[in-house]
């Protein structure tokens, strides 16, 4: 049971990275590799900077039910003010200099970070009260690693229900599938694609809440590994495909858990290889993803 909540808890994260990723690649086909800077950038925005360039956590006491709110807005805020400031400027170049661009405004992030805190990991406390220990079937799970799992889900279930009965949510899938044609149709381009990063850069908030409260450290790194292996799950699950990013993600988090159980004391700092050679073969066998984007289909 601790193997099973362990790989549902890791899986979340790389299921809400991947999600963040492959919103913003539906609409705009933009591989967002600043998407890791927010994760930090939310956390930080807790912070004062101070003259020796220790951080003082001002917004860290704060009850949570204003905590999260003002830690998904900063998320979401970025991420709009990105897409206006940055990527609005790009919009009918090729993919490729939209990479660039967001490998550009994640190196703008997080040296604006560096300059204000320095390089040094910060100790926060972030809901300290969500460290104590719960016992379910027989296993002692934090209380935050529920947490996670459930809330990861509630929001899945959340987002599909908006994507799926609101006019908003239906314009949004209309220009993931074919936006050129949801424009001629009416549909906004600007309201849709702010949309699209607002949510993405609130789920990247969350992700931050989660790497902060389990670690009880806040660096201005910490969302560069979530950001690869979100990226791989997207790539796997299918470029532009909602479920395939969550289930990839799932599906990644509990092959990592999984072998960190299963290899040999002596393997066990090879267990990235190993994941990533699983990848490999992912993608021989089947490389549009496990389940490939309706908008990437050939139509005849």
């Amino acid at each position: 049971m601790q193997t099973i909540f362990d790989a549902l808890s890791l899986g979340s994260l790389y299921a809400l990275g991947a999600l963040g990723i492959a919103l913003i690649f539906g609409v705009m086909r933009l591989v967002n590799f600043a998407h890791g800077d927010v994760i930090s950038f939310s956390i930080f925005a807790l912070m004062w900077p101070s003259t020796d360039a220790m951080a003082v956590v001002f917004a860290g006491d704060l009850p949570w039910f204003l905590l999260i709110p003002f830690v998904l807005a900063v998320g979401a805020g970025l991420s709009v003010l990105s897409e206006i400031v940055v990527f609005r400027r790009f919009r009918r170049a090729n993919p490729a200099t939209m990479m660039i661009a967001s490998f550009a405004l994640g190196f703008v992030i997080r040296y604006f970070l560096l300059m204000l805190f320095s390089s040094r990991p910060k100790s926060i406390s972030l809901l300290p009260a969500l460290s104590q220990p719960v016992e379910i079937f027989g296993a002692r799970i934090p209380l935050l690693q529920v947490i996670t799992i459930c809330a990861t889900i509630a929001m899945l279930f959340a987002l599909t229900a908006f994507l799926k009965r609101t006019r908003f949510g239906l314009e949004m899938r209309a220009a993931a599938e074919n936006f050129t044609m949801a424009r001629m149709l009416g549909v906004r381009a600007n309201r849709v694609i702010m949309g699209a990063f607002a949510l993405s850069g609130a789920l990247a908030a969350a992700i931050g809440l989660i790497l902060a409260a389990q670690t009880g450290t806040a660096d201005i790194q910490m969302g560069a590994a979530v950001m690869l292996m979100a990226f791989i799950a997207t790539v796997i699950g299918g470029l532009g495909s909602l479920p395939g990013a969550v289930l990839a993600g799932f599906l990644l988090g509990a092959a990592s858990v999984v072998m960190q159980t299963v290899l040999p004391i002596d393997a066990r700092p090879f267990r990235d290889a190993f994941v990533y050679g699983a990848v490999i073969l992912v993608l021989i066998f089947r490389p549009q993803g496990l389940i490939a984007a309706r908008g990437t289909k050939e139509r005849v």
